[in-house]
């Protein structure tokens, strides 16, 4: 199994409120790092993949690097 594709602009639900109380996030950098943005109150974060991964819950919106899936 291959790892899931992520691309900048991909608009992503977590499990774990942020403490502002929004679940939305912008993913602003991929790699083994991920920087993300809380779209309820605009404060960055750098969380490891890992960590990512494991704490998402569904991809709302895809970004617009992702390849066209027709």
């Amino acid at each position: 199994m291959s790892p899931q594709k992520f691309y900048l602009g991909d608009i992503v639900k977590m499990k774990k409120p942020h403490p502002c109380g929004g679940n939305t996030w912008e993913v602003l950098r991929v790699g083994m790092d991920f920087r993300l943005r809380c779209l309820t109150c605009e404060h960055v974060v750098l969380i490891p993949r890992v960590k990512f991964e494991k704490g998402l819950k569904e991809i709302i919106t895809r970004g617009a690097e992702a390849p066209n899936q027709d």
